[in-house]
């Protein structure tokens, strides 16, 4: 698999975040704390890194560099793929005993994005909602990946912006989970300019 990915968490209405930012909706549908799922852990074998907008850097990197793969199936393949946070305001980014490369939207995130599918073969974007918005604003997400919660929230985020026209998707798969859990890739027409 290749290009660029985003994949967003989100609730049956289509919030990605309640409107305080808050995720407690996918925490009260993931009793057990581990919504990985086959299908995420398969595609992960085919990324080449990680791209993160810098308040999801900031969540990820208190949580991910501990946490245990025998709990949270995850953990590994985000231990093990190059890391990258796109920020504006970040000097360096601590992760763990180490740290990931910061990459500067210069000028924009969209053309920083440019040239990192120029170096990586396959890149996900996880959460980062400002920054998949300027990435699906931009015509550069080639795959979106929904993980469908089993709730509805009312009001939050949304994980597309306001500002994007029509995009048609394309079906590629869509996976039930018994704890009520629907995982949908989609291809989008168009993406990855």
């Amino acid at each position: 698999m290749s290009g660029l990915i985003v994949e967003q968490i989100v609730s049956v209405d289509g919030f990605a975040a309640e409107p305080d930012g808050g995720m407690r909706f996918v925490e009260a549908t993931t009793p057990d704390g581990d919504i990985s799922d086959e299908g995420q852990l398969t595609m992960l074998e085919g990324v080449d890194a990680i791209l993160l907008g810098r308040r999801t850097y900031e969540m990820f990197a208190a949580y991910w560099p501990t946490a245990d793969p025998t709990v949270e199936r995850v953990a590994e393949p985000i231990a093990r793929l190059p890391k990258l946070v796109l920020s504006a305001t970040l000097e360096r980014a601590p992760w763990g005993d180490g740290e990931i490369e910061v990459v500067r939207p210069d000028p924009t995130a969209a053309d920083a994005v440019r040239a990192l599918k120029g170096r990586f073969g396959s890149i996900i974007v996880w959460g980062s909602l400002s920054l998949a918005d300027a990435l699906l604003d931009a015509g550069l997400v080639d795959r979106l990946r929904l993980r469908t919660t089993p709730a509805l929230i009312g009001d939050g985020l949304r994980f597309t912006p306001a500002s994007l026209g029509l995009r048609m998707l394309r079906l590629e798969s869509s996976v039930a989970h018994p704890a009520g859990h629907v995982v949908t890739e989609y291809a989008i027409d168009g993406g990855g300019r």
